[in-house]
């Protein structure tokens, strides 16, 4: 999909805009467009520094942030592909540390939308081409790449010899893909399918390093790494860690040690961390010191995964001393997790929007003990649940009596902001609705 993109730069939407006239209007998963594509820009994803390849359902792009932490607090360059953006399209593409320049974002993706004439390629294959080009032409140490969708059949997935693949939580989401029948795949049951879809990153004799999952899960993930001939290196086998006393303590076969807990908000922040520690330690492009992992426990962020937003023009109409928190998750799996950062909290105001695909109650349902009310908001340009029927919802389902629909995040916290007090708010449902909250508020991520 092409994620409603827009810039500042009219070089950069020009391409844009002909980058949505030209491609399908959809993603169409599969390797054969992209494949062609590549070849016809002389490959660049075979002329990349060592790769982290990143998949999962939650949790990857805050994993390949510890990465890139990690990467950077050991003074080494690293290249950053993710998605989607949140504010400007040049947040998907970081080159050697830092986002990529307009001028050179125009002239790339003009330069791959040139070669791309009669391939039907999507948005995100196009864009997928463009940033493999751009890494190709850069120095760096090291390249990290997050899976856009799924991974078997993911545009990412023409790199054929990463340094270490990694996957990130697992649960259901994107299930008009990733669960579609398909000839050859067999049927399998929803979670089964989502991680057969997720290890299909793995390559011959390349670890992979993945998180403790049902046993189910974990052997479909085995399956395919053993028809790839690459390594498993399960969380709980191959290495683990654990939070005790305050700190993140990792091990593995080659020894133990224990770094501070990651800044960021929530205890499954440790587990994307411990993730991204793991990947580091069992690869061999080059060495991580434990004090780069050390720091990047402090430094790292990763916009709208409860994010805190400071003062700004948004915020700022809510009485002095209220806080506002930001989350883009918009899944049941997200919905855990949230409901685990939200421990030790009071109850909250939440603001929510949700893509129509969503499930929402099941999103909600995890932490609606803490909703103290509730309003509902559209997400412009995008398909979304109709307010009043999601307040019917939480209603219906909660029993929270104060669930009203509301035209957009700011109106909302207009509303909140007359009852003269300090307010504790939770806005939450999509990333297109934090990208748009922190445009809004002048948070633009760099």
């Amino acid at each position: 999909m092409a994620d409603h993109a827009k810039s500042d730069s009219p070089a950069v939407q020009a391409q844009l805009d002909r980058l949505t006239a030209l491609s399908p209007g959809r993603d169409t998963l599969g390797l054969e467009r992209i494949t062609a594509l590549c070849e016809r820009l002389g490959n660049p994803q075979d002329l990349l520094p060592p790769v982290f390849h990143v998949a999962g359902t939650n949790g990857k792009g805050s994993t390949c942030a510890f990465l890139r932490g990690a990467i950077e607090a050991a003074g080494l360059k690293c290249h950053v592909y993710s998605s989607p953006h949140l504010v400007r399209f040049n947040e998907r593409i970081r080159v050697a540390g830092k986002l990529i320049e307009d001028e050179v974002l125009a002239a790339l993706l003009s330069e791959v939308l040139d070669r791309a004439e009669g391939l039907q390629a999507s948005f995100f294959e196009v864009t997928t081409a463009a940033a493999f080009l751009a890494f190709s032409r850069t120095p760096a140490d090291a390249c990290v790449i997050e899976v856009g969708l799924g991974g078997r059949l993911d545009a990412t997935n023409i790199i054929q010899k990463p340094a270490v693949c990694g996957i990130a939580s697992l649960g259901i989401d994107h299930e008009g893909f990733l669960l579609a029948p398909e000839e050859g795949v067999p049927e399998m049951p929803p979670l089964e399918r989502i991680a057969f879809e997720k290890s299909g990153i793995a390559k011959a004799d390349v670890p992979l390093v993945c998180q403790k999952y049902a046993p189910s899960m974990l052997a479909a993930i085995a399956k395919q790494v053993m028809h790839a001939g690459a390594a498993l290196r399960d969380r709980g086998e191959g290495w683990d860690a654990t939070v005790y006393e305050g700190r993140l303590h990792y091990r593995d076969k080659a020894g133990k040690f224990s770094v501070p807990l990651p800044l960021m908000v929530g205890p499954h922040q440790a587990d994307n961390a411990a993730l991204a520690i793991a990947m580091l330690r069992h690869q061999h492009a080059f060495g991580i010191p434990e004090s780069a992992l050390t720091a990047a426990m402090e430094w790292t962020r990763w916009p709208a995964r409860m994010q805190r937003l400071s003062p700004g023009p948004l915020v700022d109409v809510l009485p002095v001393g209220s806080e506002v928190w930001l989350d883009g998750g918009h899944n049941p799996d997200a919905g855990d997790a949230l409901a685990k950062a939200l421990e030790g909290l009071a109850k909250l105001d939440v603001v929510c929007g949700l893509l129509k695909n969503k499930d929402a109650i099941g999103f909600l349902r995890p932490f609606a003990d803490k909703i103290e009310t509730f309003q509902a908001v559209p997400i412009p340009g995008h398909e979304h649940y109709d307010p009043q029927e999601l307040c019917s919802c939480v209603v219906e389902e909660f029993g929270i009596k104060d669930a009203v629909p509301s035209l957009s995040v700011s109106d909302s916290l207009h509303q909140l902001a007359q009852a003269n007090k300090p307010v504790s708010a939770l806005i939450c449902g999509s990333l297109y609705l934090a990208g748009e909250v922190l445009r809004l508020n002048d948070e633009v991520p760099s």
